[in-house]
This record gives C-alpha cells, structure tokens and sequence, in this order.
C-alpha cells in the first residue's frame, strides 16, 4: 500500500507500509506492520528523499509518477541511511531514472560500492554543505553511528522540514496518512521497542544527533519508519531525551527461564515481593515465550531486572544467556539488578548474570538467591525478600546516566 500526502508547499510524502514482513532486520517482530517513509521536494530540480525495500519498488515508483509529470523522474536521491531496509531498490531505481543522482556523504558512497557496485553519478555532501534544488535548499547534517557510520539528517530550510532516518523512527504502518494522531501509549511503547532494538546500543551517538536536531528547529520532522512529527516533534524528542540518557520509571521487569516450573516459582515470589514493596508496574516475561524485543522494551522503560534461570549443561539457561550477551551489546545503564535460578546436580548458571551485575552501570542488589532442587518456603521467601530490596534499590536509584561516549 503507497500513500501520498503533502507534508509542506512542494514536499509530497510517497511512503509504503509493509504488513508483510514478520522480522525487522531478521530479528525484530513486526504485529502492526512497519512503514518505509520516501518524499519527493520539488524545486527547480526534484529530490527524493530515501527510498524503501526493494521489494516494494512498484508501489513508490506508482506515487512518484502520481507526483511527476510525465516520464520525468526525480533529479537527486538523497540517502540518508544505505540499509536497504531504506535503498534496497537504489539499484533498479537508477535503472529506470538513470540521469538521477545519488546524494549522500563520503561513507554513503563508500557502502554505495559494496551494496550496489556505484561508483559514478553520486554527490557527497559535507556536514553542513547545501544542495541548491532552486527554490528548495537540502542542508547536510551528519550524523554517524545513528545507527550506521554514514547516517545524516537532510534539512530542507524553506519549509524547516527534517529528515531524520533511523532517528524518531518507530514500528507499526501508518494507516491514516504520515502525521502522528494519537500519540499515546501504544504509540510510545511502539517507538520505545524500535529505540531499545535498533538504536540503543549508540545512545551517546543519538545524544549528540538531538543536539543537532534542536539546532536545526524544525517544524516538521520526518523519520524513516513510523509517523511525521509536526511541532517540532516535542513528543518523540522527549522521549527520545529520557531514553538515550537511560531514565527508568518505577518499575520492574522479572525475566526468567524455567525447565519444570521451579525457577519460576521462584519468580512469581520474586514478583510478589515487588508488589508488596509498593513497586505497580511489574512486566513479568517468561524467556522461553516473549521475545527478546519486548524485553527490551520494558527494560529501557523500568529501573529494575530480577533475572534468573535454571543452570543448563553447567551454564546459564541459554534464553537467559542469550538475554545478558544482548543487554551487554545494548550498553544499557543505570538499572538495578537481581539474580536468582536453581541447579540439580552441578551449578554454574549464576555466574553470566553476577557479571552483568559488575558491568558499568548496573547495580547488583543482594540477596543471591540460589537453590539446589526445588524452591522451599525459605528459598521462597528471600525471593521475596529480593523483590523488597530491588523496590528500594530503585528508590534510592541515582539520576539518569548520561551514555558514554
């Protein structure tokens, strides 16, 4: 499905929602679809802005034949981000437009030779450098590793609009044209998980593009995926704001992993604990069942981790492995953590987590709570216990990290 819809005085959104796809970048579930936002500003000279999966080429090739007259095409490509997510169709498009440009930066036509073998036709734009569209200016505003070293941001300066790539993205398609309507909490929850999944790791990268976006002071704010923000995007800003400087609200997350129902006996108790503290906001997931992405959600949202699993094969549960190596990629920071599993007849699984306790910016909140065999009312007890410490770890929680660099 292709929309079109002015965003400004000759700025036409030719966006294409995709319902197909089941995993964002091979990983990242899709429910509610995802948008591959492209526009088209008409000057002198016409600039698309990004392009989409090539999959979806007849559908964006339809809206800008809607927008052009003619067989005329667009004079630029501007790539904001090379993933192909963004430019899988670069390639045939040039096939079909073969007098348009490629408009990007040095690193955008590095990638541009080992994605598509270009080496000629392109334009590399320096920070800050303008492309005179007549009528129109695009200004160049780098910035790398947001989340791949040749992102920028493309600032059309008649109209103030920007365009943001990755940055201010979210999932979900956008049924009811490109601007933000409802902005509630599903909404939120939904760019919290695009943030937490694909941007998080180069939070301190994202502090340094927000600082550039408030300078720039646009009106109008477009990312790759997800909804145009008018209004300067105060909304998605701010929360983009709390989450790169890993501001938790009061809450908790218990994930656990559970062979025969004994660590997660232990779970519930843990999460009980939680709530007899005071703590109302407990996402409980079941690693064996809730994907990874939704885990991280709620973690980038709320100031505690109660992890644990059963020792397997001497090691941790590999579900609860798997979720340690992925917080140690996302640097996540300034979350309080409580561990706790069971073993039979070798321990071992306790170990991963006691380190991720030791990494920078997380706090490891006694008691360890381990058992041989089945949990007793004791064991469940300092299960508890935990809860209640983990609750008053968050209350004497200091600010919010700032991410390093």
């Amino acid at each position: 499905m292709t929309h079109s819809a002015s965003l400004a005085d000759g700025i036409v959104w030719i966006g294409v929602n995709d319902r197909e796809t089941d995993l964002f970048e091979a990983l990242w579930p899709l429910p509610g679809g995802i948008s591959y936002n492209a526009a088209l500003v008409v000057g002198e000279q016409v600039a698309l802005i990004d392009a989409v999966r090539a999959p979806f080429l007849p559908e964006l090739l339809a809206a800008i034949r809607r927008v052009l007259p003619g067989d005329r095409g667009p004079d630029y490509l501007v790539v904001n981000h090379l993933e192909p997510d963004h430019a899988g169709a670069l390639g045939t498009l040039l096939g079909i437009f073969p007098g348009m440009r490629v408009v990007g930066n040095a690193k955008t036509l590095d990638l541009l030779t080992v994605y598509h073998g270009i080496t000629t036709g392109t334009v590399a734009l320096a920070d800050g450098e303008v492309l005179d569209l007549g009528g129109r200016r695009l200004r160049a505003l780098h910035a790398p590793m947001v989340h791949w070293p040749e992102t920028m941001l493309t600032f059309e300066e008649t109209s103030r609009v920007l365009f943001t790539g990755d940055l201010f993205g979210s999932y979900g398609a956008v049924a009811a044209g490109p601007f933000a309507g409802d902005v509630g909490t599903a909404l939120e929850a939904e760019a919290r998980r695009y943030y937490a999944n694909v941007l998080g790791t180069y939070s301190s990268m994202v502090r340094k593009a927000l600082a550039r976006v408030d300078a720039a002071d646009p009106a109008l704010v477009v990312p790759a995926h997800g909804p145009a923000w008018r209004d300067g995007a105060r909304p998605v800003r701010a929360w983009y704001d709390r989450w790169s400087r890993y501001e938790a609200e009061p809450g908790a997350v218990v994930a656990f992993a559970s062979m025969y129902r004994n660590t997660a006996r232990m779970a519930e108790s843990v999460a009980a604990g939680l709530a007899e503290a005071g703590i109302d906001r407990i996402a409980v997931h079941d690693l064996a069942r809730s994907h990874a992405s939704f885990v991280l959600a709620d973690l980038w949202r709320y100031g505690a981790l109660a992890l644990g699993g059963p020792t397997y094969n001497t090691g941790p549960f590999p579900a609860v492995a798997s979720l340690v190596r992925l917080l140690r990629t996302k640097r996540l920071a300034n979350r309080a953590l409580g561990i706790f599993g069971s073993y039979g007849w070798s321990g071992g699984g306790m170990e991963e987590l006691r380190q991720l306790g030791a990494a920078p910016g997380w706090r490891l909140v006694p008691p360890e709570v381990e058992v041989r065999g089945a949990p007793r009312e004791e064991t469940l007890a300092e299960c508890r216990r935990l809860g209640h410490e983990l609750a008053r770890a968050m209350q004497a929680a200091p600010g919010p990290a700032t991410a390093a660099p």
